[in-house]
C-alpha cells in the first residue's frame, strides 16, 4: 500500500493503461511513474509539501488560495506517462513531472481551454508540478525528478525548458540551471499568489 503519511486508496480508483514500473531506484527510495490509482495519495502529498514548506514564503491566506485554486494533480500528465512519483518504505514522498503540451502549471481544478502539443521545435517542453513531502525535503529528491524528466524531454526533441515557480521551489530550479525570467502574480479568487517564470536550455547538456 502506498501512502504519503497517511493514505489508503479509495474505492474506485483503477489502474491505467501507462505502465508503473520502477524508472530509478534506490536502496532508500524508488521514482517510478505515477498512474490515476495514486491519484488520490498525490494530492495529500501536495497538501503535506505546500503546508510545510510555504510558510516563510506564502501568507496562511495565500497558501489556502493555492491549495484550492492552483496546486493540484493534473491528470493530463498522468494519462501522458509523464508524471512521477517518489516513494520511501511504500509512502510517496515526491512528485513531479514534464509535459510537452500547452498548459504551464496548475491542477484539473486550474485548467481551462485546450491543452495542445507543443512543437519541440519552437517550443519549451514544461517543467510541471514538483512537490516533496517536508520531512523528505533538501535530499536530492527534486534534482532526481528534474534529471528523469529533462531525460524524457530532450528524447521527445525539445531543446528547452520552462516551469512556474512557487516561490519555495526557486532555490532549486536556480541550483538546476533555470534562470528568472518573469515574476507573475497568478490570479486567484482569494487574490494573486506570486510565481516566477524560469527557464533554461538542454541542448548540450
Amino acid at each position: 500500500m502506498i501512502r504519503a503519511g497517511v493514505r489508503r486508496a479509495p474505492p474506485g480508483y483503477r489502474l491505467q493503461a501507462v505502465s508503473a514500473e520502477v524508472v530509478v531506484s534506490t536502496s532508500d527510495y524508488a521514482l517510478r511513474r505515477a498512474t490515476l490509482a495514486d491519484v488520490a495519495v498525490l494530492d495529500v502529498l501536495i497538501d503535506h509539501s505546500v503546508r510545510g514548506l510555504g510558510p516563510g514564503h506564502y501568507t496562511p491566506s495565500e497558501i489556502e488560495a493555492g491549495l484550492r485554486h492552483v496546486f493540484g494533480v493534473d491528470t493530463q500528465l498522468v494519462t501522458d506517462g509523464t508524471y512521477y512519483l517518489i516513494e520511501h518504505h511504500d509512502a510517496a514522498v515526491a512528485c513531479g513531472g514534464w509535459s510537452g503540451r500547452r498548459t504551464l502549471f496548475g491542477g484539473d481544478q486550474h485548467k481551462s481551454g485546450a491543452d495542445d502539443r507543443l512543437d519541440p521545435s519552437i517550443a519549451p517542453a514544461r517543467i510541471r508540478a514538483f512537490f516533496v513531502h517536508p520531512e523528505h525535503a533538501r535530499r536530492g529528491l527534486g534534482r532526481r525528478l528534474y534529471e528523469v524528466c529533462a531525460d524524457a524531454a530532450r528524447a521527445a526533441g525539445f531543446h528547452t525548458l520552462e516551469l512556474m515557480a512557487t516561490l519555495p521551489g526557486v532555490p532549486l530550479y536556480t541550483a538546476l540551471g533555470f534562470e528568472p525570467h518573469e515574476r507573475v502574480a497568478v490570479p486567484t479568487p482569494s487574490g494573486p499568489l506570486p510565481c516566477i517564470r524560469m527557464t533554461r536550455s538542454i541542448d548540450g547538456v
